[in-house]
Formats: structure tokens, sequence, C-alpha cells
């Protein structure tokens, strides 16, 4: 299953237990929501570049701001305000993530599973799934109810075809030079 490469100690333990689980009863274990586009109000994209699955790579960022989000209202506003800020600060198409999960253990589409995210570089966007975690994690980790999402999250993807079974998990800093995910939560 999946692969630990010097990732901080929520992964250490929170992942390893996914990985000797089956798959069945990891996803059993969480039940996931996904908000879709539609739901959370999300602009059209500008375009897009079909992802070809399954990938080896998942890559954990967190939002840094807004800070966490608690309840469904709040993180769909703040997941609002990303793709605004990706789009019309940055240049980007759309979304960066393909994921986004709020405090609360909701998880937004962003990009999705069958999209190239614009979240760890031209070397990365194409090979791996990006999965945002909103707040700011650098001296916190995220709500037990997000870390629960995440580790259902990404065995989904598994199960779905489009994260290969012996994926390798990165903080975002392991791939490109940055602070994020955060200290805590690396």
């Amino acid at each position: 299953m999946g692969k630990i490469v010097h990732f901080g100690v929520w992964i250490g333990i929170v992942f390893v237990v996914t990985c000797v689980t089956t798959m069945d009863t990891t996803v059993a274990e969480f039940e996931i929501t996904i908000i879709s586009r539609a739901e959370w109000g999300a602009r059209p994209p500008k375009s897009r570049v079909n992802m070809t699955s399954p990938v080896p790579y998942v890559i954990i960022h967190h939002s840094y701001e807004p800070d966490v989000c608690l309840n469904r209202s709040q993180c769909e506003k703040y997941v609002r305000g990303i793709q605004n800020f990706h789009m019309d600060t940055r240049g980007w198409d759309d979304i960066g993530y393909n994921f986004l999960v709020g405090g609360n253990g909701d998880v937004f589409e962003g990009r999705g599973w069958d999209v190239v995210g614009a979240q760890a570089g031209p070397d990365w966007n194409s090979r791996s799934i990006g999965i945002c975690f909103i707040g700011n994690f650098t001296d916190k980790l995220p709500p037990k109810e997000a870390i629960a999402a995440g580790k259902a999250l990404i065995p989904l993807g598994v199960e779905k075809k489009k994260v290969v079974t012996n994926y390798t998990l990165y903080g975002h800093r392991q791939v490109r030079p940055t602070e994020c995910p955060g200290n805590d939560f690396f």
C-alpha cells in the first residue's frame, strides 16, 4: 500500500494504520463526504488538462490562510476564496488543489481526481493528487475530523484506481521550497 517518506508524526501514526488495514476497512472507518464543485459554488475553470490515472504521488498542503473552518458554510466560503485567489491573483485556470479538507471533515472537490492540479510545480502536478487541509498548521495539527477525512480520501483514490496502491505520500515542502504543510503538520 502507501509508502511513507519522512513525513512527520501524524503521517507516521495515522497513515501507517491506513497502510496496514484492508481497503474496505479503512474506507468504512470514516464515512467521507465529498462536496461537489456545484455544491460549493465553484467558478468554471478557464481550461483543464485531463489526468492520466492512476498517479503515484499524493501531496499534502495547508492553506495557511484562511485558518481552520469548522462548518460547511464557512468552509464553502473559504474554498471559494481560495479559488478566487488562485484564479484572480495567481492567474491559474482554476483552484490549484484536487481536494480540500475542512476542519469539520468535509472534503471539497477542487479539480477532482481526473484533472491535473496546479499545486506542486510542473514536475509533480500531472503525477500527483494534491490535498489541501484548510488552515494554518505551522504550530498546530488539523482537527481530528480533518485528519480522519484525509485518511479516508487517499484509500478512496486507490479504490477508484486514481492513485496507485503503492503511492508515495509527500508534504509539499518535500517537492518544492516552501514551509507547507506547516511545521506541526509535517
